[in-house]
Protein backbone atom coordinates (compact mmCIF):
# COMPACT_ATOMS: atom_id res chain seq x y z
CA UNK A 1 0.00 0.00 0.00
CA UNK A 2 1.36 3.61 -1.41
CA UNK A 3 2.15 5.55 2.05
CA UNK A 4 -0.49 8.30 1.09
CA UNK A 5 -3.45 5.58 1.17
CA UNK A 6 -1.45 4.31 4.33
CA UNK A 7 -1.96 7.54 5.83
CA UNK A 8 -5.32 8.14 4.14
CA UNK A 9 -6.82 4.51 6.01
CA UNK A 10 -5.15 5.55 9.25
CA UNK A 11 -6.76 9.04 9.50
CA UNK A 12 -10.02 7.91 8.13
CA UNK A 13 -9.93 5.08 10.82
CA UNK A 14 -9.01 7.70 14.03
CA UNK A 15 -11.39 9.85 12.59
CA UNK A 16 -14.49 7.57 12.70
CA UNK A 17 -13.31 6.27 15.96
CA UNK A 18 -13.23 10.23 17.29
CA UNK A 19 -16.70 10.64 16.36
CA UNK A 20 -17.88 7.07 17.92
CA UNK A 21 -15.95 7.84 21.03
CA UNK A 22 -16.99 11.83 21.23
CA UNK A 23 -19.63 12.75 19.01
CA UNK A 24 -20.03 16.17 18.01
CA UNK A 25 -19.41 18.73 20.24
CA UNK A 26 -22.00 21.07 21.61
CA UNK A 27 -20.00 24.41 20.53
CA UNK A 28 -17.41 25.46 18.08
CA UNK A 29 -18.39 22.63 15.27
CA UNK A 30 -16.55 22.95 11.76
CA UNK A 31 -20.23 22.38 10.19
CA UNK A 32 -21.62 24.76 12.45
CA UNK A 33 -19.21 27.55 11.43
CA UNK A 34 -20.13 26.64 7.42
CA UNK A 35 -23.87 26.54 8.55
CA UNK A 36 -23.30 30.26 9.61
CA UNK A 37 -21.11 31.22 6.94
CA UNK A 38 -23.85 30.15 4.14
CA UNK A 39 -26.64 31.94 5.98
CA UNK A 40 -24.77 34.86 5.76
CA UNK A 41 -24.01 34.37 1.94
CA UNK A 42 -27.64 33.35 1.30
CA UNK A 43 -28.59 37.00 3.50
CA UNK A 44 -26.94 39.21 0.55
CA UNK A 45 -27.62 36.63 -2.47
CA UNK A 46 -31.44 35.65 -2.12
CA UNK A 47 -33.29 36.16 -4.70
CA UNK A 48 -36.76 33.92 -5.73
CA UNK A 49 -34.48 32.73 -8.56
CA UNK A 50 -32.62 29.68 -9.27
CA UNK A 51 -29.62 31.22 -10.62
CA UNK A 52 -29.10 33.30 -7.10
CA UNK A 53 -29.35 29.46 -5.56
CA UNK A 54 -26.87 28.13 -8.02
CA UNK A 55 -24.17 30.79 -7.12
CA UNK A 56 -25.35 30.24 -3.35
CA UNK A 57 -23.78 26.88 -4.36
CA UNK A 58 -21.27 27.03 -5.76
CA UNK A 59 -19.73 29.60 -3.24
CA UNK A 60 -20.33 27.82 -0.60
CA UNK A 61 -19.99 23.99 -1.00
CA UNK A 62 -17.02 25.16 -3.59
CA UNK A 63 -15.51 27.45 -1.09
CA UNK A 64 -15.48 24.73 1.18
CA UNK A 65 -13.91 22.03 -1.24
CA UNK A 66 -11.10 23.93 -2.11
CA UNK A 67 -10.60 25.31 1.02
CA UNK A 68 -10.18 21.60 1.91
CA UNK A 69 -7.88 21.32 -1.32
CA UNK A 70 -5.57 23.63 -0.04
CA UNK A 71 -5.27 22.15 3.17
CA UNK A 72 -4.50 19.06 1.49
CA UNK A 73 -2.08 20.61 -1.20
CA UNK A 74 -0.07 22.18 1.69
CA UNK A 75 0.45 18.71 3.17
CA UNK A 76 1.41 17.11 0.30
CA UNK A 77 4.21 19.50 0.04
CA UNK A 78 5.85 17.93 3.53
CA UNK A 79 8.01 14.87 2.84
CA UNK A 80 8.77 11.79 4.49
CA UNK A 81 7.42 10.63 8.02
CA UNK A 82 6.30 14.24 8.42
CA UNK A 83 4.31 14.11 5.63
CA UNK A 84 2.64 10.92 6.23
CA UNK A 85 2.02 11.97 9.72
CA UNK A 86 0.45 15.52 9.09
CA UNK A 87 -1.77 13.62 6.35
CA UNK A 88 -2.99 11.07 8.49
CA UNK A 89 -3.96 14.31 11.14
CA UNK A 90 -5.77 15.82 8.40
CA UNK A 91 -7.59 13.25 7.27
CA UNK A 92 -8.62 12.38 10.96
CA UNK A 93 -9.60 15.71 11.66
CA UNK A 94 -12.09 16.25 8.48
CA UNK A 95 -13.58 12.29 9.33
CA UNK A 96 -14.72 13.27 12.28
CA UNK A 97 -15.48 17.12 11.86
CA UNK A 98 -17.75 15.83 8.34
CA UNK A 99 -19.04 12.12 10.28
CA UNK A 100 -22.57 12.93 12.54
CA UNK A 101 -23.05 8.76 13.39
CA UNK A 102 -23.00 9.43 17.31
CA UNK A 103 -24.77 12.36 17.38
CA UNK A 104 -27.44 10.66 15.08
CA UNK A 105 -27.33 7.54 17.19
CA UNK A 106 -27.63 9.91 20.88
CA UNK A 107 -31.02 11.50 19.35
CA UNK A 108 -32.55 8.57 18.72
CA UNK A 109 -31.71 6.44 21.63
CA UNK A 110 -33.06 9.19 23.47
CA UNK A 111 -36.41 9.75 21.91
CA UNK A 112 -36.70 6.07 21.70
CA UNK A 113 -36.14 5.75 25.29
CA UNK A 114 -39.34 8.79 26.00
CA UNK A 115 -41.57 6.34 24.13
CA UNK A 116 -40.15 3.21 25.74
CA UNK A 117 -41.20 5.06 29.05
CA UNK A 118 -44.39 6.08 27.35
CA UNK A 119 -43.71 9.56 27.99
CA UNK A 120 -45.09 11.00 23.95
CA UNK A 121 -44.99 14.24 24.97
CA UNK A 122 -41.07 14.05 25.82
CA UNK A 123 -40.47 12.80 22.62
CA UNK A 124 -42.12 14.69 20.63
CA UNK A 125 -40.27 17.78 22.59
CA UNK A 126 -37.22 16.20 21.33
CA UNK A 127 -37.85 15.06 17.84
CA UNK A 128 -36.97 18.68 15.94
CA UNK A 129 -33.23 17.88 17.06
CA UNK A 130 -33.57 14.54 14.61
CA UNK A 131 -35.75 15.48 11.70
CA UNK A 132 -38.26 18.20 10.29
CA UNK A 133 -41.63 16.96 10.91
CA UNK A 134 -44.39 18.59 13.29
CA UNK A 135 -44.25 16.32 16.07
CA UNK A 136 -47.65 17.78 17.22
CA UNK A 137 -49.37 15.67 14.12
CA UNK A 138 -47.69 12.30 15.87
CA UNK A 139 -48.58 9.32 18.27
CA UNK A 140 -45.98 7.24 19.72
CA UNK A 141 -46.53 4.76 16.79
CA UNK A 142 -45.88 7.24 14.17
CA UNK A 143 -42.87 9.31 16.19
CA UNK A 144 -41.09 5.29 16.07
CA UNK A 145 -41.76 5.24 12.43
CA UNK A 146 -40.40 8.86 11.85
CA UNK A 147 -36.95 7.52 14.06
CA UNK A 148 -36.07 4.29 12.06
CA UNK A 149 -36.81 6.50 8.83
CA UNK A 150 -34.31 8.88 10.03
CA UNK A 151 -31.71 6.63 11.15
CA UNK A 152 -31.70 4.95 8.03
CA UNK A 153 -31.44 8.42 5.49
CA UNK A 154 -28.86 9.78 8.04
CA UNK A 155 -26.88 6.62 8.06
CA UNK A 156 -26.47 7.60 4.61
CA UNK A 157 -26.26 11.37 4.92
CA UNK A 158 -24.29 11.57 7.83
CA UNK A 159 -22.03 8.45 7.47
CA UNK A 160 -21.72 6.81 4.59
CA UNK A 161 -21.60 9.14 1.91
CA UNK A 162 -18.84 10.88 3.52
CA UNK A 163 -16.68 8.16 3.40
CA UNK A 164 -17.97 7.51 -0.17
CA UNK A 165 -16.53 10.71 -1.49
CA UNK A 166 -13.52 10.47 1.14
CA UNK A 167 -12.40 7.35 -0.70
CA UNK A 168 -13.10 9.02 -3.77
CA UNK A 169 -11.30 12.37 -3.55
CA UNK A 170 -9.71 12.30 -0.25
CA UNK A 171 -10.49 15.47 2.23
CA UNK A 172 -11.56 17.46 -0.15
CA UNK A 173 -14.66 14.95 -0.70
CA UNK A 174 -15.12 14.62 2.55
CA UNK A 175 -15.36 18.19 3.06
CA UNK A 176 -17.34 19.15 -0.26
CA UNK A 177 -20.02 16.63 0.22
CA UNK A 178 -20.50 17.64 4.22
CA UNK A 179 -20.44 21.13 2.55
CA UNK A 180 -23.47 19.70 0.18
CA UNK A 181 -25.10 17.58 2.47
CA UNK A 182 -25.52 20.95 4.72
CA UNK A 183 -26.76 23.46 1.92
CA UNK A 184 -29.33 21.45 1.46
CA UNK A 185 -30.45 20.66 4.96
CA UNK A 186 -30.62 24.77 4.74
CA UNK A 187 -32.38 25.21 1.78
CA UNK A 188 -33.25 22.61 -0.48
CA UNK A 189 -36.42 22.02 0.99
CA UNK A 190 -39.62 22.68 -1.04
CA UNK A 191 -41.26 25.43 1.38
CA UNK A 192 -41.85 28.95 -0.24
CA UNK A 193 -38.67 30.52 0.33
CA UNK A 194 -37.03 27.97 -1.06
CA UNK A 195 -38.16 26.28 -3.48
CA UNK A 196 -36.40 28.51 -6.92
CA UNK A 197 -33.17 29.52 -4.67
CA UNK A 198 -32.80 25.79 -2.78
CA UNK A 199 -33.33 23.71 -6.34
CA UNK A 200 -29.40 23.96 -7.28
CA UNK A 201 -28.58 22.63 -3.66
CA UNK A 202 -31.16 19.70 -3.39
CA UNK A 203 -30.18 18.94 -6.95
CA UNK A 204 -26.40 18.36 -6.13
CA UNK A 205 -26.61 16.99 -3.00
CA UNK A 206 -29.20 13.85 -4.99
CA UNK A 207 -26.38 13.27 -7.53
CA UNK A 208 -23.68 13.43 -4.44
CA UNK A 209 -25.51 11.01 -2.08
CA UNK A 210 -26.06 8.67 -4.98
CA UNK A 211 -23.70 6.25 -4.54
CA UNK A 212 -23.42 6.48 -0.80
CA UNK A 213 -27.03 5.72 -0.54
CA UNK A 214 -26.99 2.67 -2.52
CA UNK A 215 -23.59 1.21 -0.75
CA UNK A 216 -26.14 2.10 2.69
CA UNK A 217 -29.15 -0.07 1.15
CA UNK A 218 -26.84 -2.97 -0.06
CA UNK A 219 -24.64 -2.76 3.41
CA UNK A 220 -28.39 -2.65 5.48
CA UNK A 221 -29.14 -5.73 3.38
CA UNK A 222 -25.73 -7.78 4.24
CA UNK A 223 -25.76 -7.02 7.32
CA UNK A 224 -29.31 -6.80 8.58
CA UNK A 225 -31.66 -9.43 10.02
CA UNK A 226 -33.61 -10.13 6.97
CA UNK A 227 -31.01 -9.82 3.84
CA UNK A 228 -34.03 -11.35 1.31
CA UNK A 229 -36.42 -9.16 2.37
CA UNK A 230 -33.91 -5.81 2.37
CA UNK A 231 -33.39 -7.06 -1.06
CA UNK A 232 -36.80 -7.74 -2.06
CA UNK A 233 -37.88 -4.12 -0.56
CA UNK A 234 -35.51 -2.16 -2.60
CA UNK A 235 -35.76 -3.81 -5.78
CA UNK A 236 -39.67 -2.94 -5.20
CA UNK A 237 -40.58 0.20 -3.20
CA UNK A 238 -36.83 1.60 -3.23
CA UNK A 239 -37.64 3.67 -6.61
CA UNK A 240 -41.56 4.48 -5.55
CA UNK A 241 -39.96 7.30 -2.71
CA UNK A 242 -39.99 10.59 -4.07
CA UNK A 243 -36.31 11.29 -2.82
CA UNK A 244 -33.67 8.94 -5.47
CA UNK A 245 -31.85 8.27 -2.58
CA UNK A 246 -33.64 8.39 0.84
CA UNK A 247 -35.88 5.39 -1.03
CA UNK A 248 -33.76 2.59 -1.50
CA UNK A 249 -32.22 3.17 1.81
CA UNK A 250 -35.10 3.15 3.52
CA UNK A 251 -36.90 0.39 1.67
CA UNK A 252 -33.50 -1.82 2.72
CA UNK A 253 -33.92 -0.84 6.35
CA UNK A 254 -38.00 -1.55 6.09
CA UNK A 255 -37.26 -4.99 4.61
CA UNK A 256 -33.88 -5.63 6.68
CA UNK A 257 -35.84 -5.22 9.97
CA UNK A 258 -39.45 -6.73 8.72
CA UNK A 259 -41.37 -3.28 9.31
CA UNK A 260 -43.06 -1.23 7.27
CA UNK A 261 -42.26 2.55 6.78
CA UNK A 262 -43.46 5.68 4.59
CA UNK A 263 -47.15 6.97 4.39
CA UNK A 264 -48.35 9.77 5.32
CA UNK A 265 -46.37 12.38 7.40
CA UNK A 266 -46.66 16.08 8.22
CA UNK A 267 -43.30 17.89 6.82
CA UNK A 268 -42.19 21.65 7.12
CA UNK A 269 -45.70 22.98 7.65
CA UNK A 270 -47.33 20.45 4.64
CA UNK A 271 -48.73 16.78 4.48
CA UNK A 272 -47.01 14.63 2.19
CA UNK A 273 -48.74 11.41 1.25
CA UNK A 274 -45.79 8.97 0.67
CA UNK A 275 -45.65 4.87 -1.07
CA UNK A 276 -45.58 2.73 1.73
CA UNK A 277 -42.03 0.78 1.98
CA UNK A 278 -42.20 -2.83 2.44
CA UNK A 279 -45.92 -2.98 2.52
CA UNK A 280 -45.70 -6.99 4.01
CA UNK A 281 -43.99 -5.74 7.33
CA UNK A 282 -45.56 -4.61 10.27
CA UNK A 283 -46.15 -1.08 12.17
CA UNK A 284 -42.80 0.32 14.02
CA UNK A 285 -42.98 0.04 17.28
CA UNK A 286 -40.25 1.39 20.04
CA UNK A 287 -38.50 -1.96 20.51
CA UNK A 288 -37.68 -1.21 16.66
CA UNK A 289 -35.70 2.12 17.27
CA UNK A 290 -32.76 0.30 19.20
CA UNK A 291 -32.45 -2.66 16.43
CA UNK A 292 -32.41 0.19 13.59
CA UNK A 293 -29.43 1.86 15.49
CA UNK A 294 -27.73 -1.23 16.16
CA UNK A 295 -27.82 -1.44 12.32
CA UNK A 296 -26.78 1.72 11.51
CA UNK A 297 -24.01 0.53 13.44
CA UNK A 298 -23.11 -2.17 11.38
CA UNK A 299 -23.75 -0.18 8.19
CA UNK A 300 -21.13 2.28 8.82
CA UNK A 301 -18.26 0.23 10.26
CA UNK A 302 -18.85 -1.99 6.92
CA UNK A 303 -18.89 1.40 5.01
CA UNK A 304 -15.29 2.43 6.56
CA UNK A 305 -13.58 -0.69 6.00
CA UNK A 306 -15.43 -1.01 2.20
CA UNK A 307 -14.07 2.45 1.04
CA UNK A 308 -10.70 2.04 2.69
CA UNK A 309 -9.98 -0.86 1.05
CA UNK A 310 -11.17 0.78 -2.32
CA UNK A 311 -8.98 3.57 -1.63
CA UNK A 312 -6.21 0.93 -1.04
CA UNK A 313 -7.06 -0.92 -4.01
CA UNK A 314 -7.16 1.82 -6.63
CA UNK A 315 -4.15 3.36 -5.26
CA UNK A 316 -2.27 -0.16 -6.04
CA UNK A 317 -3.86 0.08 -9.90
CA UNK A 318 -2.96 3.39 -10.20
CA UNK A 319 0.96 2.69 -8.91
CA UNK A 320 1.10 -0.36 -11.16
CA UNK A 321 0.00 1.09 -14.06
CA UNK A 322 2.45 3.90 -13.79
CA UNK A 323 4.93 1.49 -13.06
CA UNK A 324 4.44 -0.22 -16.81
CA UNK A 325 4.40 3.35 -18.18
CA UNK A 326 7.81 4.02 -16.63
CA UNK A 327 9.33 0.97 -18.08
Amino acid sequence: MRADHASYACGAALGFLGDLAVGDPRRGHPVAAFGRAAAAVERRLWRDHRGSGALHTALCAGGAAAGAALLARTVRGFTGRRRTTADAALTAAATWAVLGGTSLVREARAIGDALAAGDVDAARERLPHLCGRDPQALDAQQIARAIVESVAENTSDAVVGALVWGAVAGVPGLVGFRAVNTLDAMVGHKSARYRRFGWAAARLDDVAGWPGARLTAALAALAGPDPRGAWRAWREDGGRHPSPNAGPVEAAFAGALGVRLGGTLAYAGRVEHRPVLNPGGRPVAAADIPRAIRLSRRVSALALLATVVARSGAGRGSGADQEGVNR
